[in-house]
């Protein structure tokens, strides 16, 4: 991106409340390959992109939108598809890492209509619990074929 154009920001970006801010944004842009768009401090805070993918992590602080205790895993309920182009590229960089995967890689197909599309996907838990399922879209065929 050049010095002169704006970012892109998504509108709807969700905000992950994180338990040792310093780990988590090790694991998101270290492990992962996340690049930081925005990173401040008192909280600890950093916009995050993965190609188009946004997100944003936060240090637990007492001030916070804190709904409940948090316990671990944190995020129950919930997974966040992060679609890349090269998964086997980011389940190496997990394996160099030796991070275990919560789901193996494995090949989805889903109807869509009268198509179907296939997804390659694994599902890796971040440092606080919270359930990432990367994808990589592969192929659509109609029903009729």
């Amino acid at each position: 991106m050049s010095n002169n154009q704006q970012p892109y920001w998504n509108p709807m970006v969700p905000e992950l409340t994180v338990t040792d801010f310093s780990v988590s944004l090790h694991f998101y842009t270290e492990v992962l390959g996340f690049t930081r768009m925005i990173q401040r401090q008192q909280p600890d805070f950093a916009y995050l992109c993965l190609g188009e993918a946004q997100l944003m992590i936060e240090q637990y602080h007492p001030q916070g939108w804190n709904t409940a205790e948090l316990n671990w895993p944190l995020g129950r309920g919930v997974n966040f598809q992060i679609e890349v182009e090269d998964i086997q590229a980011l389940r190496v960089r997990l394996q160099q890492h030796a991070v275990p995967l919560y789901r193996p890689l494995g090949d989805n197909h889903y109807a869509i209509g009268e198509t179907t599309v296939c997804q390659r996907e694994f599902l890796v838990q971040d440092p606080d619990g919270y359930l990432l399922r990367f994808s990589q879209y592969l192929e659509s065929s109609d029903s009729d074929s």
